[in-house]
């Protein structure tokens, strides 16, 4: 039972950070869900697969969530979703099927400082040319098949990358958050599928797994991140611009920082 009370406040905190920022939670999830399944000897080099593996599961319930609330708020752009998902689907898969032969530090490294160089464009207010616009359909592919690819080697739902992308392109944050939280359904469901097909072989996982998925932690995470992220949907859209802005930029600054010590020590 004391699993369960600490899925179901992990879900509950990421659920309510996905809706409000966009990012599906899975930078909150992974870490702490590796600590969990550590702590229960899950099997050392099966831990992380099924910490990303169980993050993406989860995601792709909250994504459901907070991206209703937002098209409530007429707040998702769907040209930018449609355009973007055979890119993102296709990086899912790519990502899935290299996620065990990608240098983690290397991958880690890149991911923390391009984060960092989003953070501090935001939290500077450093603007765009009033002209820049949203690429085509190619551009939005390759913008996609990245999104994913990056996406599912380090579980996060498509916020990290796809909020200060749409930034860059003038569009407005509140749109930025909700488009993002969309897009991060097709990532969270090709991720999801990826991670159930590579872990299906895989010898010694927990009872209960389907593939890197654990069922008990999807469950628990997502029974309650589905009433959260409506409200962090919602607490977003209640939040002043320039704010939003603000705390989106420092949970960026938190989210490399972390990734950063992780690679340094």
């Amino acid at each position: 039972m004391e699993w369960l009370a600490a899925y179901l406040l992990l879900g509950a905190i990421a659920g309510f950070l996905g809706g409000m920022f966009g990012i599906g939670g899975g930078t909150i999830l992974v870490p702490i869900l590796l600590m969990l399944f550590e702590a229960q000897h899950f099997p050392s080099q099966h831990a992380m697969h099924l910490a990303l593996g169980s993050s993406m599961s989860i995601i792709l319930f909250t994504s459901i969530a907070s991206m209703r609330k937002h098209h409530q708020h007429g707040a998702v752009n769907w040209r930018v979703v449609f355009n973007i998902t055979p890119g993102i689907l296709l990086g899912t898969a790519l990502g899935a099927l290299f996620a065990s032969k990608v240098s983690p530090h290397f991958l880690t490294l890149f991911f923390a400082l391009f984060v960092y160089f989003a953070a501090i464009q935001i939290l500077l207010d450093i603007r765009p040319h009033a002209t820049r616009q949203l690429p085509g359909i190619g551009g939005m592919t390759l913008m996609g098949g990245f999104t994913g690819w990056l996406s599912t080697l380090v579980s996060v739902g498509g916020g990290t990358l796809t909020v200060p992308f749409l930034l860059w392109c003038n569009v407005p944050i509140r749109h930025a958050i909700g488009t993002a939280s969309a897009i991060g359904l097709p990532i969270a469901i090709g991720g999801t599928i990826g991670y159930i097909v590579t872990g299906l072989h895989a010898a010694g996982l927990p009872s209960f797994s389907l593939g890197y998925v654990y069922l008990p932690t999807m469950l628990g995470c997502a029974l309650i991140s589905v009433a959260t992220a409506p409200l962090g949907a919602q607490t977003a859209h209640r939040t002043n611009v320039g704010m939003l802005r603000k705390l989106f930029a420092v949970l960026l600054l938190a989210l490399a920082t972390k990734l950063l010590f992780k690679v340094l020590s």
